[in-house]
């Protein structure tokens, strides 16, 4: 029940100490404020990490040409170890947990693309179906390259978004032909890749067709292959396997690291998550941190109020007031002050949170800082229980104090 007497007594305490309430509101405000901004920082850096995983798969791993760093079995180190088609086919066959596979071929020299009279430069790559899991591609038109352009040999491409508003504005690109190094190749198909524009500047090409086509015998430059979520656990594992049957099919020391370089991007995302969820870890103590000292500054205002208010309490009980009433008075103070600073403090928060995202752009390191919505209210929840909890022991301190002694009192 809304009793206008109390409220008015709160008002005309606050009134009285103006500066006192201010200074307390303030610690509150500002503990719940940098609470919300540190915890939308904390997430900015969460959100740049998690884009930058998601150009490629979070369940692959890459397995690229490198240079033997070891002796082993009377051979000196310094050999480069390039990786084959046979490389490719020996991993499919050995390790049964693969989820998709694929060789890789850049074909840095094979870069000039025309269609009628327009002109551009893009990179061109062979691979297999299964890339488009690994580079997380989404065909929107047409199809990708597939098994039987593979063995046939086709000249085909999948085309990037990019390459299509240059070449072909907007014409249907799809059944055209475009020349790629002055050689015709049919436009089968046109994808997006979830990577940036540079990932978008590209075609694919059947692996068959960008080694015999453009000289490039049975040499790949990569080996792909993604695990099934099931597995991600045992991706160091099933790494070490397959590095085994390189490190065998090319006679270099397993242990060689450097013989084959390798990405595993299942260790790296959770490495880096871990790393930011200690941030996040370290940001909430140092808000909380925060938030405590301010409530901690509300308990010890209402502790004043109560040793200043010591004979009006001594005359409510005098004319019948009960401890409940002397209790549900300071509370009810102590509430509505770290209450109404807190929201203050919340909106102050948010508001700055929004301010970041409208100006400051978007990195690969930090991205869109924000803060959920329930961990807010969660915040302001327990910041309002601190309050009533900060005025409670001051209040039943009050309540307990014997009538003629608080009239007594100084």
């Amino acid at each position: 029940m809304f009793d206008l007497d109390k409220w008015q007594e709160i008002f005309a305490s606050i009134s009285k100490n103006r500066l006192r309430t201010f200074l307390t509101g303030f610690s509150v405000a500002w503990g719940i404020f940098m609470l919300i901004v540190l915890l939308g920082a904390g997430n900015g850096l969460g959100n740049g990490v998690k884009f930058q995983f998601s150009h490629d798969a979070v369940n692959s791993v890459w397995f690229n040409n490198g240079r033997t760093s070891i002796a082993y079995d009377g051979i000196q180190p310094g050999r480069d170890i390039k990786l084959t088609n046979q490389d490719y086919e020996s991993i499919g066959k050995s390790v049964k947990t693969i989820e998709h596979l694929s060789p890789r071929l850049q074909l840095w020299d094979v870069n000039q693309y025309n269609y009628k009279n327009r002109y551009g430069s893009f990179s061109t790559k062979g691979c297999n179906y299964d890339m488009i899991y690994a580079e997380k591609i989404e065909v929107q038109k047409g199809r990708f390259v597939n098994e039987l352009d593979i063995k046939e040999c086709r000249k085909v491409c999948a085309i990037g978004q990019q390459v299509v508003d240059e070449l072909f504005k907007t014409e249907e690109p799809v059944n055209q032909l475009i020349n790629i190094n002055n050689i015709p190749f049919k436009v089968i198909g046109v994808f997006k890749d979830a990577g940036g524009p540079d990932d978008n500047r590209r075609a694919y090409i059947p692996i068959s067709t960008s080694q015999r086509v453009f000289g490039n015998d049975n040499k790949l430059d990569q080996i792909i292959f993604t695990l099934p979520e099931s597995d991600m656990d045992k991706s160091e594992t099933i790494k070490d396997e397959v590095y085994k049957v390189l490190a065998q099919k090319h006679h270099f020391d397993p242990k060689d690291q450097k013989a084959v370089f390798v990405w595993n991007n299942v260790t790296e995302f959770k490495r880096i998550m871990g790393l930011i969820n200690g941030i996040q870890l370290f940001v909430w103590i140092i808000g909380i941190g925060t938030l405590i000292a301010g409530i901690v500054g509300v308990s010890n205002i209402m502790m004043i109020v109560v040793k200043e208010r010591t004979k009006e309490i001594g005359i409510r009980k005098a004319l019948g007031a009960t401890p409940f009433n002397i209790i549900s008075l300071i509370i009810q103070e102590s509430i509505f002050i770290t209450a109404l600073s807190g929201y203050i403090g919340m909106m102050l928060g948010i508001g700055v949170l929004e301010l970041a995202q409208k100006y400051i752009p978007d990195s690969d390191f930090f991205r869109k800082p924000e803060v959920e919505f329930k961990v807010v209210m969660v915040a302001l929840g327990v910041l309002i229980l601190a309050g009533l909890l900060a005025g409670f022991f001051p209040a039943r301190r009050a309540a307990k104090i014997e009538p003629i002694e608080a009239l007594r009192a100084e």
